[in-house]
This record gives C-alpha cells, sequence and structure tokens, in this order.
C-alpha cells in the first residue's frame, strides 16, 4: 500500500521491531495515529504523472501525441538518485508522494537535473563517447555504464519484431571517461570498423 510505505519512510510508522515485517503491541501503541493519517493522506502519482508535473514547472509541458520532454526514465533516475522515493511493489512502474514531486519541481537545479537523468540509446550513448557501438558494448559488458530501464522497439507493425532497447542515462554515460583515465580514449576513438576492441580483452572487475 503506497501510503502506508510513504508513512514508513517520513517516520510516522517506525521500523518493525519483532521482525522485518512484524511490530511488538507496545509500538503498536506508541504509533501517533494523526500523525499517520496526515502522512497517508495525499494519493500517489504514478511516475508518468511525475514527469508531466515536473516537465510543467519547466515550462515545457508534455503534450500527448508528441515526444515527451520529460519521461518516466528521468523520474526513475530520479529515484535512483534518492531525489524521489518509489512507493510502489512492481519493477513495471512507479509511484510517487505528490508532495515530494512539487519539492523537487522547485528546485533550482531542476533543468540541470532532468538533462543529467535523460536518456540515450545505446547508438547515442556511443556517439556522445565518440566511440562504436561495438565498443560502447564492451563498456556495459565490463559494468562501466548500466541501464536502469529499457523500451520496447518494434520494427514494422507486428510485434515479432520488437527488441528491449537499454537506456542509459546521460549522466552515467558522461561519467564513463573520467571514471576510467586508464583508457587510451584517443586510440579507442580512432579504432577503424571492422577491426577487434581494445577493451575486448578486459574482464569485469570482481564483484
Amino acid at each position: 500500500m503506497p501510503p502506508f510505505r510513504w508513512a514508513r519512510h517520513t517516520g510516522p510508522i517506525p521500523d518493525p521491531d519483532v521482525s522485518s515485517y512484524q511490530w511488538s503491541w507496545a509500538a503498536v501503541e506508541a504509533l501517533d495515529a494523526d500523525a499517520i493519517r496526515a502522512a497517508m493522506s495525499s494519493p500517489p502519482i504514478g511516475g508518468g504523472a511525475a514527469a508531466d508535473r515536473i516537465a510543467d514547472a519547466l515550462g515545457t509541458p508534455n503534450v500527448i501525441g508528441e515526444k515527451a520532454n520529460v519521461t518516466a526514465f528521468v523520474v526513475r533516475w530520479f529515484v535512483d538518485r534518492g531525489l524521489l522515493v518509489d512507493l510502489s511493489a512492481i519493477p513495471e512502474g512507479t509511484l510517487h508522494h505528490p508532495g515530494q514531486v512539487a519539492e523537487v519541481c522547485r528546485r533550482e537545479d531542476l533543468a540541470d537535473l532532468v538533462a543529467a537523468g535523460t536518456p540515450f540509446g545505446p547508438e547515442r550513448a556511443a556517439a556522445r563517447l565518440q566511440v562504436r557501438r561495438a565498443d560502447f558494448g564492451h563498456m556495459v559488458r565490463l559494468g562501466w555504464v548500466r541501464s536502469p530501464q529499457s523500451i520496447e522497439a518494434r520494427f514494422g507493425t507486428s510485434r515479432a519484431g520488437a527488441v528491449d532497447v537499454a537506456l542509459y542515462a546521460t549522466a552515467s554515460v558522461n561519467a564513463v571517461v573520467p571514471a576510467h583515465p586508464g583508457v587510451d580514449w584517443e586510440q579507442l576513438r580512432t579504432v577503424e570498423k571492422g577491426r577487434r576492441s581494445p577493451l575486448a580483452a578486459l574482464q569485469p572487475a570482481p564483484a
């Protein structure tokens, strides 16, 4: 129940003291009922609605039928950064407290945050890093950049031709080069098409 999770997050309902999901009777009796009701009074909104409110705050409203200026991917990136709390219990979408979304919308750095969370597909991510698509694939394999979400892309009208395309936040792509100063980026960016990637021999760091 999202309102209950929000009350847990904001404090009126403390962490369970008996087990990971059980409270003692003494803990229940000590709860502040008015504070809990206040925390649970606002119904949550979905990631799409949160994205719309953020877009409105930037003065670039999302328009139905057109490419969104702020997407649910950005909202999920905000969750990953601790800027928003996901109150849902399913991986398919997110739910948020409208008050917390309003707080985010008032941030002076909102435009920069949205720009940092704007998604790139693998082709655009590779182009931003000025490397081949295959080289970027090795970066993904090595764990240098991770995709928190993918979208379904269709080729033609049949769903039989649909594939999942991973998305990467702009900030995550931008962080790759400074995070790996040992790579000869000038050499990597000049490898000819069809040649083996210098990254192919590297192995992911131990977990």
